[in-house]
């Protein structure tokens, strides 16, 4: 039997909540472990970019990447307590913003690198995020 309207979870807040978890655990972990083990990070993807356009620019790519997905981990989390709260969807709506632009990024640089599978492999988490920046918005008025 379909639920009554006064008892079902709206549809949009629940949504925005399990993108704003999905992306804070996503961005969070992938943001500090580069922290946490910057040395590790940066000679990885200095060797992973050795014979690639891209060469020479990890002292500047990294902190960039770092900052954005840190920003998408963070703005996501705070959309859940937000959206939990009852204080709007707007938080996370930054949040799938940040996330959208650091998975461009990412899949900009694995292209560039050749790295097909690794690009191939972004994919499925830029589709969650733009449908999360979809839910967002929407309750954002935009």
């Amino acid at each position: 039997m379909p639920c009554a309207t006064s008892s079902c979870l709206p549809l949009f807040p629940v949504m925005q909540l399990s993108f704003s978890a999905f992306l804070a655990i996503l961005f969070l972990q992938s943001g500090l472990d580069k922290v946490l083990d910057w040395k590790g990070n940066k000679a990885y993807l200095t060797d992973h970019f050795a014979k690639s356009p891209l060469r020479g620019t990890m002292p500047l790519l990294l902190p960039v990447i770092t900052l954005v997905e840190l920003a998408a981990g963070l703005f996501s989390a705070a959309g859940a307590v937000a959206v939990l709260l009852g204080r709007g969807p707007c938080l996370g709506g930054i949040g799938a913003t940040c996330a959208v632009a650091a998975l461009l990024m990412l899949f900009f640089g694995q292209r560039v690198a050749k790295d097909y599978a690794g690009a191939a492999a972004l994919v499925p988490y830029f589709l969650v995020a733009t449908a999360a920046l979809y839910f967002f918005m929407h309750g954002c008025g935009a």
